[in-house]
């Protein structure tokens, strides 16, 4: 095939056929996560019990669970149910004057979006899949979800359950409840509450084959550093971090582009 140009008057020597994840639907979303409950281990339900007063310190979002499934009666979209599960690292004060002891807690958020995402009366099969079978495609799409660290917006004790808080016997996944030391119960006492401030996208794909120009193979430009085992050597070629003593005006923040606090 002989070189065509672009718009751009760049020149493409071939069209490749490429197996790449289409997005067929997405959407982004901000949530004020109001009032949810942060659940603790035995040990670590004690510490807040016999706190004064709480402050969150982060909060770290460990997995989401999707689950895509069509909606009836209208062909191509789906609903995609998600739930968020939240490290929640908060600070407990004993007395005015004491210092912080360090909490641990988690919390739980679902949602649910209705996206297109085409249809499909295909099984995939790979040779990636386990021998026994069980990797069997589904005709779904697949659901992503891209989420930014959470914003701490509030938090504060509710001693009576003056929220729609979650007062029975909870249980979460294995690979969420194992990151913690002990088992949850369901706290009889003082509860925290925690408001935050979510960001997400969400997306569904197939996989599709595409037909794309291409230019050339992509022959790296720069050769490997060699490593060494003196760590003065390799702490030589770190980069003074100037900007981490000298933080950003308000002026430089705004000319990158980034709203402040507050902005619409």
């Amino acid at each position: 095939m002989a070189e065509q140009k672009t718009a751009t008057g760049t020149a493409f020597k071939e069209a490749v056929c490429i197996d790449a994840g289409r997005v067929y639907d997405s959407c982004s979303d901000k949530d004020c996560l109001e009032d949810l409950q942060v659940y603790f281990t035995e040990t670590e339900q004690a510490k807040i019990d016999r706190a004064l007063t709480v402050k969150a310190r982060s909060v770290e979002v460990l997995n989401v669970f999707l689950e895509v499934e069509p909606i009836p009666f209208n062909r191509g979209f789906y609903s995609v149910d998600m739930t968020f599960y939240f490290r929640v690292n908060l600070s407990a004060y004993y007395t005015p004057v004491s210092t912080a002891d360090t909490v641990t807690g988690l919390s739980f958020f679902s949602k649910k979006v209705i996206l297109y995402g085409s249809e499909g009366n295909v099984k995939v099969f790979s040779s990636e899949m386990p021998l026994d079978g069980a990797g069997t495609a589904s005709d779904n799409p697949r659901a992503v979800v891209q989420v930014v660290s959470p914003i701490v917006l509030s938090t504060r004790f509710s001693d009576n359950c003056d929220c729609d808080c979650y007062s029975g016997e909870i249980s979460f996944p294995e690979s969420v409840s194992g990151l913690f030391e002990g088992t949850f119960a369901s706290p009889a006492g003082r509860r925290v509450l925690l408001t935050l401030g979510l960001f997400t996208i969400v997306q569904l794909e197939r996989r599709v084959q595409m037909l794309i120009p291409a230019y050339d193979f992509c022959v790296p430009g720069k050769e490997c550093v060699t490593s060494t085992d003196d760590p003065c050597e390799i702490f030589k070629h770190i980069k003074f971090p100037t900007n981490e003593f000298f933080p950003p005006r308000l002026d430089d923040v705004e000319d990158i582009g980034v709203c402040s606090y507050g902005c619409g």
